[in-house]
């Protein structure tokens, strides 16, 4: 279309974790600079408050492929699946969210202080989700945190 850059959202956290789109970004001529300016999430979001920008505190929303195991075929399909199974489980309010789509399983990932709006609404939640195609539906004890997909890259225990 003729700009002379396009620039995206990567900030400096985002080096920390494996991202295999990094590479994309670098061979079409994507710029990051943000990473440039060695900026992390929470300086950005201080920088942004001080600003009085009203998305200072807008939680993460991450690529829908990171939805998906590694070596996943990512189809239209599913990830419609897991954008509609957020877009229902966010009518509850929650901070952070991701499902995590193994196949027929959908794996909700919640911040610790949110389990009970899941838990009250389970009856929803697990109804919709089998409508959109889900057999399984289960809530991540452990709750959400960004990048942990990847430890199926590399097994190891945090505790």
């Amino acid at each position: 279309m003729g700009y002379k850059y396009v620039a995206d959202g990567s900030n400096l956290d985002d080096t920390k974790e494996y991202r295999p789109g990094f590479k994309a970004l670098f061979e079409i001529g994507i710029i990051s600079p943000l990473i440039d300016a060695h900026l992390t999430k929470t300086e950005i979001r201080e920088i942004s408050k001080e600003l009085k920008l009203s998305t200072w505190d807008k939680p993460s929303f991450a690529c829908l492929a990171t939805r998906f195991p590694y070596n996943t075929i990512i189809t239209e399909e599913r990830l419609s699946r897991v954008e509609e199974a957020e877009a229902f489980i966010r009518k509850f309010n929650v901070s952070q969210l991701r499902i995590r789509s193994h196949n027929d399983i959908a794996i909700i990932e919640v911040m610790n202080d949110d389990f009970n709006k899941i838990l009250d609404n389970k009856r929803d939640i697990v109804s919709t989700l089998r409508k959109i195609g889900y057999k399984y539906i289960t809530l991540d004890i452990e709750g959400y945190y960004s990048g942990k997909i990847d430890r199926l890259l590399e097994i190891k225990d945090e505790y």
